[in-house]
């Protein structure tokens, strides 16, 4: 049973809660990726999610909306993966797991659909400190390729690939 599946319109306020646990958030991203159906996510406590790609993410509250529950179960991560217009292949924007459901597989889960799917190669960014996040795309087959000086308010990202 797969617990990746394509955001819905009704998962859209526990996405943006969950994406208050990235380092640097892009707002505007999101939202273009929620209005073109690029989002992925996880989902949580029962239902079986529909084929696709999903993703985690963590949220400082577990009040149970609507968006929540049904269909699907509880969005607990995701996964906003970025084509570029002009080459092939896919950036990974955004990657948040819920607090609560990390070391769970999701992230993994969530990268391994939208790798399947990818049409090329795959890159993403990562903060050189976030060990977890480093192990776990290393792991994947990931590799670093570059370092953007800078990149995050608190210093450089590594940039990595899949091809």
């Amino acid at each position: 049973m797969s617990r990746v599946r394509a955001a819905r319109p009704a998962d859209a306020g526990r996405i943006r809660e969950l994406q208050s646990h990235l380092r640097q958030p892009n707002p505007d991203l999101l939202e273009y990726g929620l209005a073109v159906g690029a989002v992925r996510v996880s989902v949580a406590d029962g239902g079986t999610a529909s084929s696709g790609s999903g993703s985690d993410s963590g949220s400082a509250s577990d009040s149970g909306t609507a968006s929540d529950a049904g269909p699907g179960g509880r969005v607990a991560g995701y996964l906003l993966p970025v084509d570029a217009p002009n080459r092939s292949g896919v950036h990974l924007a955004e990657l948040v797991v819920a607090p609560d459901c990390r070391r769970d597989g999701r992230a993994s889960e969530l990268l391994r659909a939208v790798v399947r799917e990818a049409s090329g190669p795959v890159t993403l960014q990562a903060h050189p400190n976030n060990e977890a996040a480093l192990a776990l795309y290393e792991s994947l087959g990931f590799s670093v390729v570059d370092r953007r000086a800078d990149a995050y308010d608190d210093g450089d990202a590594l940039v990595l690939r899949l091809e």
